[in-house]
């Protein structure tokens, strides 16, 4: 059955966002320096391969997991390493792919906006980590500060309140079945990261300075510089359009 990034030029959609890119690479390079020593790590939605360059190092064994053969096809040509192998699967059928307690980290990043039941999907996070292992996610974050002010422009007061999700697609792209891409409120995110048994160790605001015009005005290097010692800062208001959590899986919490 294909899936609906074996119709999208993914790829080409990073074109122009080497800062976008980059500052994620940062996040997830800042966690891994928290783990102590692990040996395997799993990247659900994998895509392409564009972030395994950041934690392959750490592990002797990584797997890269996305629904779309096309976009595995591309990280074979991309991630050249014997000790990876990759797994055509689905968050929802992960169970059937890959076995209980069988790795340290599960990375997922640029995933959960597509995803309606996160207690589903975390829950088969938490099965497939080993005792105390670790989970690096981002999710859509549906309190950055531009979604704020355009909110509170038009009045809306208590839209910091509002927990709810918000499903960003368009009246026709719900028609068309397109996948849901979903902004969560962080509060919704860590209370079900809790009710699946992770403790959340560090939190960050990610693509802080994505704006068209101050990546006009700032080269991308600078504009890392700057990214680099503001996403600890940030992430105490939620600042950013992307949001990273480490957490850690615990059985006894």
């Amino acid at each position: 059955m294909a899936a609906a990034y074996d119709t999208y030029d993914y790829p080409s959609y990073w074109i122009g966002r080497e800062y976008e890119h980059g500052a994620e690479i940062i996040v997830i390079k800042a966690f891994l320096e928290k783990l102590p020593k692990i040996t395997s790590i799993i990247e659900i939605g994998a895509g392409f391969g564009r972030l395994a360059s950041s934690y392959i190092y750490r592990a002797n064994k990584v797997t890269l997991v996305d629904p779309s053969a096309k976009l595995l096809k591309l990280a074979r040509k991309n991630v050249k390493s014997i000790k990876v192998k990759f797994t055509q699967s689905t968050i929802e059928n992960l169970n059937n792919k890959i076995r209980r307690n069988s790795t340290d980290l599960v990375v997922l990043v640029r995933v959960l906006h597509h995803i309606n039941d996160i207690d589903k999907a975390f829950s088969t996070i938490n099965r497939i980590l080993n005792i105390n292992g670790y989970f690096i996610l981002e999710f859509a974050n549906k309190r950055h500060l531009k979604a704020t002010i355009a909110q509170f422009l038009k009045g809306n007061l208590t839209f910091p309140l509002e927990i709810f999700p918000e499903d960003r697609r368009s009246k026709k792209s719900k028609r068309e079945k397109v996948l849901p891409f979903i902004n969560y409120h962080p509060d919704i995110i860590k209370q079900k990261l809790k009710e699946n048994k992770f403790e959340i160790i560090e939190i960050r605001s990610v693509s802080n300075i994505r704006s068209p015009f101050m990546k006009r005005l700032l080269s991308t290097e600078v504009c890392l510089a700057i990214e680099k010692n503001i996403q600890k800062i940030l992430a105490i208001v939620n600042f950013g359009p992307s949001i990273f959590i480490l957490a850690h899986k615990k059985d006894n919490i």
